[in-house]
């Protein structure tokens, strides 16, 4: 255990934030589990807003450094695709 105060205070600094990265990381996932979900079962109007706030939230992530641009970019197309191939 750290004994410097500003070396304790950076530990619980620490916990916060790799809990809201945690919380962002399981928003995605539930997100992109609910518009496959969507895509899967055809239904367009859900999936189109689904993708919406998908890619809106792929980028956040990627501005706030918790995924790689380019693994954002690539999951992006890959919503993109799917979105596609249902019309």
């Amino acid at each position: 255990m750290a004994n410097i105060r500003s070396a304790k205070k950076r530990i619980l600094v620490n916990r916060t934030k790799a809990l809201q990265n945690q919380m962002a990381k399981s928003q995605l996932k539930t997100i992109t589990k609910k518009y496959n979900a969507a895509v899967e079962a055809g239904d367009k109007a859900q999936a189109s807003e689904l993708y919406k706030l998908l890619v809106k939230k792929l980028d956040q992530a990627a501005a706030k450094g918790l995924l790689h641009k380019n693994n954002v970019a690539h999951k992006k197309s890959e919503f993109t695709l799917k979105y596609n191939k249902m019309a």
